[in-house]
């Protein structure tokens, strides 16, 4: 089933998730801000437990919504529904091993969703950073996989693209005429643009060969942290009006700016009908390379 085939993907895929370190008692407390991001449809009534800033806020699908304030442990309870309370007592050492992985960070989610249903995901948070992302893709039983991004500016500066590999495919990227840059599953690089724009070719490789899937243009403004991300994806999201869906691969970008204030909009019938343009053009361009020799892998 195509679910499962994604979740199996998504299962190995933390791009930029950091790496699981000791969560026992005494662990560092942290504050910033999180964006909540849905891998696939939005998903409403999201808190996240913490002393303050328990509002529900909705994690819109490829898009940032209004930033949680959060303060609280780096293990970051996200709940849907009313969360409970943070109190100063530390959850049990015995409940959190000493070298947690991914496997059993899912674990103690089930664990401790015996006792809080309205639990639904767990992340790890950086211990030093002022801005983070944390995408969520659905999972078994109605929880969600969190991968944690870390947006603090002194790791992706204003003005700047990033660019994220969150497919199961080694992909390579050329931007703005440079020599080619292969990304593995879970890596990323950031680029920056030349007149505020990043021209980009994509490629990736599949059972050896090497097959172009696009040549595009990302415009990044001066005052955005703009994130470029390529996976795989059979979410509506990237369905057009009429239902075609161009690309084997599926790439989004994620915009962030300095200056705004409040929740971004949902999707405009602009923006849809933007979106049905660039997948029938990517489909064209598809077909017009249908048959065409695959490309060799682009030299670092």
């Amino acid at each position: 089933m195509k679910s499962k085939t994604l979740l199996a993907a998504l299962s190995g895929v933390l791009a930029l998730v950091f790496p699981l370190s000791s969560l026992a008692q005494g662990e560092a407390q942290v504050s910033m801000k999180i964006d909540l991001v849905a891998w696939g449809d939005s998903i409403s009534g999201l808190t996240l437990k913490s002393g303050k800033g328990r509002d529900p806020v909705t994690a819109l699908a490829f898009r940032y919504s209004t930033p949680v304030n959060y303060s609280g442990p780096t293990l970051l309870e996200i709940h849907q529904g009313t969360a409970p309370a943070a109190t100063a007592e530390a959850e049990p050492a015995a409940a959190v091993p000493a070298a947690a992985t991914a496997n059993n960070l899912a674990a103690i989610l089930a664990e401790r969703r015996k006792k809080t249903p309205s639990l639904v995901s767990l992340a790890l948070l950086p211990a030093t950073s002022s801005h983070t992302t944390v995408l969520l893709a659905p999972a078994a039983s109605g929880t969600f996989q969190a991968y944690v991004i870390n947006d603090d500016p002194s790791k992706l500066p204003y003005g700047q693209l990033r660019i994220h590999n969150l497919s199961p495919l080694t992909i390579a990227m050329r931007c703005n005429n440079k020599a080619g840059k292969e990304l593995k599953t879970k890596e990323s690089f950031v680029v920056t643009p030349q007149n505020k724009e990043v021209i980009y070719e994509l490629a990736y490789q599949s059972e050896g060969e090497w097959t172009t899937q696009e040549n595009n243009i990302a415009s990044v403004a001066e005052t955005e942290q703009a994130q470029l991300v390529v996976l795989k994806s059979d979410a509506s999201f990237f369905t057009s009006q009429d239902g075609s869906r161009a690309g084997f691969l599926q790439t989004v970008i994620l915009r962030r700016d300095r200056n705004s204030a409040g929740a971004a909009p949902e999707i405009s019938e602009v923006e849809k009908a933007a979106l049905s343009e660039r997948l029938k053009a990517q489909e064209e361009e598809m077909e017009r390379n249908a048959g065409a020799k695959p490309k060799p892998t682009p030299k670092k």
